[in-house]
Parts: structure tokens; C-alpha cells; sequence
């Protein structure tokens, strides 16, 4: 009996890990995706500051 609540604990743990694992990559993709598009606009807006930002009179 003992030998079978350590197993199912180890399998309840395993499965938690691979979740926390799977959002860490989700969040670091999505934290990626975020700055590249942030970098993506800074640089247009560097380049062609006149187009994007126009001037009110």
C-alpha cells in the first residue's frame, strides 16, 4: 500500500512539472513575440519618424 501512494505521488508530480513546463514555454514565447513586435515599431518609427508620427499643424 505504502509502495503505491509513493508511486501515485511521484505520477502527481510529474504530471504538475510537465504543466508548470509547458506554461514557462508559453510565457516565454508569448514575452517574445511581444518584444520582437515592441523592436519591430521602434525601429520603423526610427527610420521613417515623419511617416508615422505626422505633424499637426
Amino acid at each position: 500500500m505504502k509502495s503505491l501512494f509513493v508511486f501515485l505521488s511521484c505520477a502527481v508530480l510529474a504530471v504538475g512539472l510537465s504543466g508548470c513546463t509547458v506554461l514557462a514555454i508559453a510565457d516565454a514565447a508569448g514575452s517574445a513575440v511581444v518584444y520582437g513586435v515592441k523592436t519591430t515599431v521602434n525601429v520603423l518609427d526610427a527610420v521613417t519618424p515623419d511617416i508615422i508620427n505626422k505633424k499637426k499643424n
